[in-house]
């Protein structure tokens, strides 16, 4: 398996549901900003919603810091209508939620369960010229949490911006970085 960091986003065009309406969604939608790509097995399901919701609790500090999230799933883009209009926790999503029923996206990104039909717990960050700069692939039974990913997130948009320099394992902003150099081998 190839690696798809540092790779651009493959075209696709989809329809998502996006606050009380159906929109449609493509890769251009993702160019000239920082996004994520979080891809779920199923609506109407058990981690899904917990994921899901946790992501929609902090999409307001994503917005705060320039990036679209987008969930995608295999369903429809009028199951999760129906989803949205039956689960408290998924009404308070406010980001585009694609359907995939043709499993383009999901294959785009390597995420496809082929003998399923299913997406594995995969996420994405893409940058504004539509590289991938983040992917983190679970297993079905694995939930994700949207303060690392936000974190993640934070670091990726700031090595973006900072030339030379690296964000060390659990940095925050205002926390020290890193600039590898040979006075630095083996000091850490």
């Amino acid at each position: 398996m190839s690696s798809i960091i540092n790779t651009k986003v493959k075209p696709f065009k989809a329809t998502a549901f996006h606050q009380g309406k159906f929109v449609p969604v493509s890769d251009q939608d993702l160019a000239g900003k920082w996004a994520v790509v979080c891809f779920y097995p199923a609506d109407f399901t058990f981690v899904c919603p917990t994921e899901l919701g946790d992501l929609a609790d902090f999409y307001p500090k994503f917005q705060e810091i320039g990036v679209e999230v987008y969930s995608v799933s295999t369903d429809t883009h009028f199951t999760h209508k129906a989803w949205h209009d039956a689960s408290d926790t998924i009404k308070k999503i406010n980001y585009p939620m694609i359907g995939d029923p043709t499993g383009t996206i999901t294959r785009n990104f390597g995420v496809m369960i082929e003998e399923d039909g299913l997406a594995l717990r995969g996420t994405f960050v893409i940058n504004p010229e539509g590289e991938i700069k983040v992917a983190e692939i679970h297993d079905l039974g694995i939930g994700r949490s949207a303060a690392e990913l936000f974190r993640k997130v934070q670091a990726a948009q700031y090595v973006a911006n900072h030339d030379g320099e690296v964000c060390p394992a659990k940095w925050t902003p205002g926390e020290a970085t890193l600039a590898p150099s040979l006075d630095l081998v083996g000091k850490i």
